[in-house]
């Protein structure tokens, strides 16, 4: 075989080739979907135990991204032993076995577990071989006539290949094809996506890309001619809202289809009012095409095999809608439960035992005039969820306007969606954080003890809404936690009630709801009782009392549409037992909020929200109160220089400790852990002992 790189060309460079290649293929959505695809390189190194050239396959491994692949990403197996499989390969039926004897192919460490594509770039007879999911060319290979189809635009360049499942006899299929067609380029894979292959690295890449062009430009051609919309027209009272009324829409709609998503297990929510999605929902063809469902295994692995679709007109109240969605909602269980047991029923026909149903909510929610709902385990799940299901609209798109969309039969889908090999790799998916899928809002968080706690939520698996009067400051310290799927800064005025709602709503459409409200916003101002004017009574009884008690309504209203519990904690402080001078305006508030904690765990327990508070004192290190004035004022009171007030703070506790910021967040972690479910209405001091603020 002429199928591997010149040893002179060096392993280094092939990989250096191979890494490059797949990047520029993976940043582009046209060419593949996140984590979609793979790409592979054969070339010759040194043993380094015999010393002596070995040819080697580099492929990217399973679970990988092409987008964001390095070297690390990648499997190295040896193609003697890989191609040695062929001879062992015990047939279709038991080709599952073959994954595991991939680990007996590796070089050295072998770099990242083989995927179960590892088989159709060893076996085929080229130096360099790509697999990509376009939507171009899955349209064509989910349209009825797709092999027609792929003959009318390529010729003989590239050739049908029927469905086949992913796995070791597709390997065989293509290297079989190519070799019978030796001046092919390509293929389509029959509801799946594209192969090319090359001589070269940039031959591969170049045919990839033409192959997606040529699919692009027919796709087009056929639409110019065609002159109707493939969906249908748009449906009277079914056009999108404007801008503005379809997201207050969706804020107000989120937490309850959140909750429904979550009935088997708790998700994060992701909205999306793209434009394909919003010229979806409108059109004529809505139901029967999101009833055939989805195609490609890339895109309903992480869709499920279809869509919920609330099918009420945008003149629908709010109300109307909900009850809609819960009617929708209980059929579409219903639905999948019978389609998991048809699924099963053939499979244990086969002698094979399926893996328990993982869950019957919908990962995917469609709403007309208003838009998509996504779900996921996390926020980059739920996100790249609604990505590959506008990739599904694209797809449908296109394959409707050049034929008919026929997606892959029922049976299959539920072949790789219960996959043994797909319940072996989400087996191998770390163990969740103990506050993953929860989504946490912190007031007052882009400094001292709010930004610690928004920190320590966020390292314990929780979406943080980083949430400060200041919307810059908000938005660096939530790019300090991570990306958007991590953490959002949102400017909000806890004072405002506009401004609450407007940062709820942000919230709820970056995260699909809300599980753990932070009141800790606020400000202090030292003054004796004399000196304390009206002003400044009010604005510290607007920022706290008033706020916390904004905060902690509008959220609740959240919670409870949800039906998932929740927590809010408030950050209080030791002063709302313990009276000190010169202090009236800021421990009188303090006051208020205790007391705001009770009222509302006895309000709200009945639906399952905790509410807690957490007291802290002497926090002066990184804090914004201490940094604006008040440490110099408390450190005058006390007759002590500001630089020393913490030393002081801490010397006049039990415990001889000074109090930092991170300790008041890891009392609010704490409290929001099952290991607390129980509790409701606690004040935990974090003081380091101030036996004058003991609770009685």
């Amino acid at each position: 075989m002429n199928d591997v790189v010149e040893a002179g060309a060096g392993a280094a460079g092939a990989v250096q080739d191979l890494v490059g290649r797949s990047n520029r293929l993976g940043s582009d959505p046209r060419v593949t979907n996140y984590a979609g695809g793979n790409t592979s390189a054969k070339g010759s190194a040194t043993d380094p135990v015999t010393g002596e050239p070995v040819e080697l396959l580099w492929v990217k491994g399973s679970g990988g991204d092409l987008g964001t692949l390095t070297e690390q990403g990648l499997a190295v197996l040896r193609l003697d032993r890989m191609r040695a499989l062929v001879d062992v390969y015990p047939g279709e039926e038991r080709e599952d076995e073959m994954v595991a004897a991939f680990d007996y192919c590796l070089h050295g460490k072998g770099g990242a577990a083989p995927s179960i594509d590892t088989a159709m770039h060893g076996l085929v007879d080229a130096p360099h071989v790509d697999h990509l999911h376009p939507d171009a060319g899955i349209a064509i290979a989910a349209a009825a006539d797709g092999e027609k189809l792929t003959a009318e635009i390529f010729g003989d360049e590239v050739v049908w290949v029927p469905w086949r499942r992913p796995g070791f006899q597709l390997g065989l299929d293509i290297a079989a094809i190519k070799a019978a067609n030796p001046q092919a380029v390509g293929c389509i894979l029959g509801g799946h996506g594209i192969s090319a292959w090359g001589d070269t690295s940039a031959q591969a890449e170049e045919r990839s890309l033409s192959i997606i062009r040529r699919a692009e430009e027919f796709i087009a051609s056929r639409a110019a001619a065609r002159g109707e919309h493939p969906f249908g027209a748009v449906r009277p009272g079914y056009e999108p809202l404007p801008d503005a009324e379809r997201r207050a829409r969706a804020a107000a709609l989120a937490p309850v289809i959140r909750g429904l998503a979550s009935v088997d297990a708790p998700q994060v929510g992701h909205f999306t009012d793209s434009e394909p999605v919003l010229d979806f929902v409108a059109r004529e063809r809505l139901l029967p095409l999101a009833e055939l469902g989805t195609s490609c295994p890339d895109h309903f692995l992480r869709t499920k095999v279809k869509p919920l679709v609330v099918d009420v007109p945008t003149s629908a109240t709010v109300e109307e809608t909900v009850t809609a969605l819960r009617t929708a909602h209980e059929a579409y269980r219903a639905d999948y439960a019978a389609y998991y047991e048809r699924g099963a029923a053939v499979a244990r026909a086969r002698g094979e035992e399926p893996p328990a149903m993982r869950g019957a909510d919908p990962a995917i929610v469609l709403v007309p005039g208003v838009g998509m709902f996504s779900f996921g385990r996390n926020k980059q799940t739920a996100r790249v969820a609604g990505e590959f299901y506008v990739n599904a609209i694209n797809v449908m798109r296109g394959a409707e306007t050049i034929s008919t969309y026929a997606p892959i039969a029922e049976t299959e889908k539920f072949r790789i969606e219960y996959w043994a090999l797909e319940e072996a790799k989400l087996r191998r998916m770390p163990a969740p954080k103990p506050l993953a899928t929860r989504v946490a809002l912190v007031t007052g968080a882009a400094s001292g003890i709010g930004k610690a706690i928004a920190a320590r939520l966020a390292a314990e698996g929780a979406c943080v809404v980083v949430a400060d009067l200041d919307a810059a400051k908000a938005s660096a310290a939530a790019a300090e936690l991570g990306s958007a799927d991590v953490a959002i800064g949102v400017a909000v005025d806890v004072s405002s009630e506009a401004a609450v709602r407007a940062g709820i709503q942000e919230a709820v459409l970056a995260f699909g709801g809300v599980d753990l409200v932070v009141n800790n916003a606020g400000l202090s101002l030292s003054r004796s009782l004399f000196e304390t004017t009206e002003a400044d009574w009010d604005l510290q009884h607007n920022v706290m009392a008033k706020g916390s008690f904004l905060v902690s309504r509008e959220a609740a209203r959240v919670l409870v549409d949800q039906g998932m519990g929740g927590d809010i904690v408030y950050i209080s402080s030791k002063n709302s037992v313990f009276a000190g001078p010169n202090n009236i305006a800021y421990s009188a508030t303090k006051a208020d909020q205790a007391h705001q904690v009770r009222l509302l765990a006895a309000e709200l327990g009945q639906y399952g929200i905790r509410v807690n508070g957490v007291n802290p004192d002497g926090v002066v290190r990184g804090s914004g109160i201490f940094a604006s004035g008040w440490g110099a004022n408390r450190a005058a009171v006390y007759g002590v220089p500001e630089e020393k007030l913490g030393e002081f703070y801490a010397q006049r506790t039990l415990l001889k400790r000074e109090v930092l910021p991170e300790n008041v967040a890891n009392a609010v972690f704490a409290l929001c852990t099952s290991d607390f479910s129980h509790t409701t209405g606690l004040h935990v001091p974090v003081d380091a002992g101030v036996a004058a603020a003991f609770l009685r």
